[in-house]
């Protein structure tokens, strides 16, 4: 089962790109996000982090269920990507792939879920068919904590680009 979740942003894609690859930031520019522990630092620039955020439940009382995972994450700077391979928690076997792409009017932001391996339940198979879970994680969790992902990291962006001196590029911290 895949699934995709996209949006327009009025920004270059490169601003966009510049903010999302920093993935140890994101508790600091996500308020859903909770944290980001990074597990290991491999050769090859990637990272295996814990990441923990709140997936809203009551959202005007500011209750949520906390969601945690553990994903190896790395970008892909010349295509403007960021990839998450799920090592563990309910999503375990998910891919996911970030493309960042120039539009007419600033970008287009597209996630990509990809969970042909992440966890099954056989039991839950047998009665409901085998993408049973995949479709409630992604449904309950994967969607909801997505967008507003990148709804916030579209407010972000824009208001960088629209302050009176954007930085010629965002620089991490």
């Amino acid at each position: 089962m895949r699934s995709t979740i996209s949006l327009d942003v009025a920004t270059p894609a490169d601003l966009v790109f510049e903010l999302a690859r920093d993935v140890e930031r994101w508790p600091r520019l996500l308020p859903h996000y909770v944290r980001v522990r990074v597990l290991a630092r491999h050769a090859d620039g990637s990272i295996t982090a814990e990441m923990v955020a709140r997936r809203p439940l009551i959202e005007v009382l500011g209750l949520g269920l906390p969601v945690v995972w553990r994903a190896r994450t790395w970008s892909e700077p010349t295509l403007r990507r960021l990839r998450f391979r799920h090592l563990g928690g309910a999503s375990a076997g998910m891919d996911v792939t970030w493309r960042i792409e120039p539009t007419d009017g600033g970008c287009r932001i597209s996630i990509d879920h990809d969970f042909s391996r992440a966890l099954r339940f056989p039991v839950l198979g047998t009665v409901a068919g085998p993408d049973v879970f995949p479709n409630l994680a992604n449904r309950f969790f994967v969607r909801p904590i997505a967008a507003r992902t990148l709804a916030t990291f579209r407010a972000l962006a824009e208001t960088l680009a629209t302050s009176e001196s954007p930085p010629a590029t965002y620089q991490a911290t």
